[in-house]
């Protein structure tokens, strides 16, 4: 087909690849695309890790660089963080619980939620109840998203009452856990630093 012929067809004609290898060109280009944005994912998920990896396994002066670079990934780390959280000592938790302050997505919320009622460390379920508080305070700044925020918070919030109102908690053993001697990881290097506030 010539060019003039190309340039007499409509847009979508041309769009939709012309002779028999067109389409063939579209298809693969689309498939490339999607190759690039599935290696960046993995490439993001692994360096997300590291980070956590920081995160749980130590208490000391690499725990502050470690949650701003977390914090950087946004909601992307908030999955990752989420299942950190089951299996981390609770110095490592209360590492998390900072990480998704720094973060401040509103994706977090269910996790906090979560763990404000259930984690067996209280130290653990204090801190994510009192990030939600100060979540749920009303925002002054006219962000939406801020504000979207503070009423999912604040919906935690009752939803965290009505559970401990119905006398759901943590399970926990007067001896520690069956068959575990702790719950969760060991504590991580430089545990005996006292957490910096």
């Amino acid at each position: 087909m010539s060019c003039r012929a190309i340039r007499g067809l409509p847009p979508a004609a041309r769009l939709s690849g012309i002779g028999p290898l067109g389409g063939v060109w579209v298809v693969l280009l689309a498939g490339c695309l999607a190759g690039c944005l599935a290696g960046c994912e993995e490439g993001a998920h692994r360096e997300i890790q590291d980070e956590i990896n920081i995160l749980t396994r130590r208490n000391d002066a690499l725990v502050a660089p470690a949650t701003e670079r977390l914090a950087r990934y946004g909601r992307l780390a908030i999955p990752q963080i989420e299942t950190a959280m089951h299996t981390a000592a609770p110095t490592g938790r209360q590492h998390l619980v900072e990480a998704f302050d720094r973060i401040g997505h509103a994706d977090g919320i269910p996790v906090l939620r979560h763990f404000a009622v259930y984690d067996v460390r209280p130290e653990v379920r204090q801190a994510c109840a009192d990030l939600l508080a100060r979540w749920a305070q009303p925002a002054n700044d006219g962000n939406a998203a801020t504000a979207a925020r503070a009423e999912r918070a604040r919906a935690a919030q009752i939803e965290i009452a009505r559970k401990h109102a119905a006398g759901e908690a943590p399970l926990v053993f007067d001896g520690g856990t069956p068959g575990a001697p702790t719950v969760g990881a060991p504590e991580p290097v430089g545990s005996d630093i006292e957490k910096r506030r």
